[in-house]
């Protein structure tokens, strides 16, 4: 089934996601937070991590990839980006308005598709929105535009990272990451992942990006969401639970704070990514 092209540009309905503040504390579990981010685990004061933004879109994601023809089996994320307009409600009901912006046509390698979810409160006011990167693997040769080159963002050349922080990923990792709605059994069931040709489950990519907002957090936001601006990563790599991640950072001359996020054995899991500090 090829690529229905007519949905480009098409915005879907407003799709709700209700939640509490359990919802925001099992997130912050899901990506490695504990008792020692208490402001984050404990609902007293209760924060909410600036990536939990990933998460009130997922329901909105059936309606905007209906009928798209989109091949799920090959589809690979390949860019995440979250940028954040107003703080977080710590619980509450959000809305989120997907839109398939834009595909180009990378011939064998397949087809690059670009989706954009602005997501709103009660009142109707821009609360975050997510730009998405999927790579449909079987998709490419439709005859569309290449697309323009992408920014290439790579860490000053010889120049020691302004701050460095290793995570140690609990084996348990995904399977609590997983509660908070991505369920895929690629990230828990072993016979699936071996049909993946994968020799365990891996972790959400996402968990991994949220371990590294975590990072970005504590190192260069003082443990204030609000400083946060936005965050951009490139998916390069699968970690496995269970597995060691180091979050490195580089403060720009020109603004923004470039990230890469390595695994225990030098691995670049996390690549081209920027965070930008409001």
């Amino acid at each position: 089934m090829p690529l229905n092209l007519e949905l480009i540009g098409k915005k879907t309905e407003p799709t709700p996601f209700t939640y509490n503040q359990d919802s925001v504390i099992l997130y912050a579990l899901g990506v490695g937070a504990g008792v020692d981010e208490l402001d984050f685990v404990y609902e007293k004061n209760l924060k909410v991590l600036p990536t939990f933004a990933v998460i009130p879109i997922l329901p909105s994601m059936g309606p905007l990839m209906k009928n798209s023809g989109i091949n799920m089996p090959a589809v690979l994320h390949g860019e995440q980006k979250i940028i954040l307009h107003a703080a977080i409600p710590d619980a509450g009901t959000l809305y989120s308005v997907g839109e398939w912006e834009s595909v180009y046509d990378k011939g064998d390698k397949g087809a690059v598709l670009n989706f954009g979810f602005q997501t709103y409160d009660q009142e109707d006011r821009l609360v975050f929105e997510n730009k998405i990167v999927i790579v449909d693997r079987s998709a490419g040769n439709f005859g569309g535009d290449r697309g323009p080159k992408g920014e290439k963002i790579d860490p000053p050349e010889g120049k020691q990272a302004d701050f460095s922080v290793t995570y140690a990923i609990s084996k348990d990792q995904a399977a609590l990451y997983r509660l908070s709605g991505d369920k895929n059994p690629l990230h828990v069931d072993p016979e699936f992942a071996k049909k993946g040709k994968l020799p365990a489950p891996i972790l959400h990519g996402l968990c991994t990006y949220g371990h590294a907002g975590r990072a970005i957090l504590h190192s260069v936001c003082d443990g204030e969401p609000s400083k946060l601006k936005s965050f951009a990563a490139r998916f390069m790599n699968v970690v496995f639970p269970g597995e060691t991640i180091t979050v490195d950072g580089w403060k720009r001359e020109t603004g923004g704070v470039v990230i890469q996020v390595k695994a225990g054995d030098g691995r670049l899991i996390l690549g081209n990514a920027l965070a930008e500090l409001a």
